[in-house]
């Protein structure tokens, strides 16, 4: 596989409780010989399923296509409920370049598969990160802004109609955003608290948009069936803002209410030098290079 072009997918699906409809919808992934299915992660609360798979582009971009047709069959956007923020049964699929292919490549396959997706699914589609066709679409949030509930209100207005597609939603299915971008870490930080107000206000300090750390995005939900409050995020540059001081300044935020961190979580996968970086930060570690980790030579 060295000389062939390895794409990463990680769709988020808006289902995270019937296990059922997320199984249907990851073995249409994993019926492609040459797409290597690497994780599933599924959340209640927020009921939301994140699959990421790699392999060759175009047995890549076939699974993708296959995978939101599939949940355009099972998910019912008008009964959906849960914390995430969302607007469509496959909510967002994004490509993200691994090996042997530039992000210039990863644009195009997003585009062919959005295509796809508004002409035979006749689902409305948006295209953000680098396969944004406008400034104003790169950011994901901006998109979603208001959930599924409040862009089918306001799907047919110059501001938000869709980039591929009917001008208005799919009965069931909702909407889709396609895109291409970097590698990004998601992780979320338990509070030990039931406030979610607690959970908002660290969420508007740590976040970029609102004078907090670069390259981080974050929101604050509440986990229902553990009562507890989450601060969940994404991290799109690892290396401008890390793991450890990320998971520092909510801690540190976190104080000033009198409540601790509960545990925290990484959804999906991480690229090693994104845990390395904490390891050297919390175990003080003198010129320690990824080269030191054992499975790293197992691995080549």
């Amino acid at each position: 596989m060295a000389g062939k072009k390895l794409v990463e997918c990680i769709p988020n699906f808006s289902e995270g409780r019937r296990s059922e409809v997320i199984e249907s919808i990851a073995d249409e992934i994993r019926k492609y010989r040459d797409v290597r299915f690497l994780d599933l992660s599924s959340d209640p609360d927020h009921n939301r399923t994140v699959m990421t798979f790699l392999g060759d582009e175009e047995e890549v971009e076939k699974a993708a296509f296959d995978a939101v047709a599939r949940a355009a069959e099972l998910i019912d956007m008008e009964a959906h409920r849960g914390e995430h923020p969302r607007i469509g049964a496959a909510d967002v699929i994004p490509f993200v370049p691994i090996r042997n292919i530039s992000m210039e490549e990863c644009v195009r396959l997003a585009h062919r598969v959005g295509k796809r997706i508004a002409e035979e699914l006749e689902i409305p589609v948006y295209y953000y990160e680098e396969a944004a066709l406008k400034p104003e679409r790169r950011n994901l949030a901006d998109i979603r802004k208001g959930n599924y509930e409040k862009l089918r209100e306001e799907i047919a207005s110059p501001e938000r109609r869709p980039d591929a597609g009917p001008q208005a939603m799919h009965p069931r299915a909702g909407a889709a955003v396609v895109g291409a971008r970097k590698p990004l870490v998601a992780f979320n930080i338990n509070l030990a608290t039931g406030e979610l107000r607690i959970a908002k206000e660290i969420a508007k300090r740590v976040r970029a948009k609102d004078g907090g750390l670069k390259c981080v995005k974050a929101l604050g939900v509440m986990l229902h069936e553990r009562n507890i409050a989450q601060v969940s995020m994404n991290l799109v540059d690892y290396s401008k803002s890390a793991i450890y001081t990320v998971f520092e300044m909510v801690r540190a935020e976190a104080r000033r209410y009198g409540v601790n961190i509960a545990g925290s979580e990484i959804i999906g996968l991480v690229p090693l030098e994104a845990l390395m970086e904490s390891a050297r930060y919390y175990l003080q570690l003198e010129d320690f290079k990824t080269s030191q980790v054992l499975e790293t030579h197992l691995m080549e």
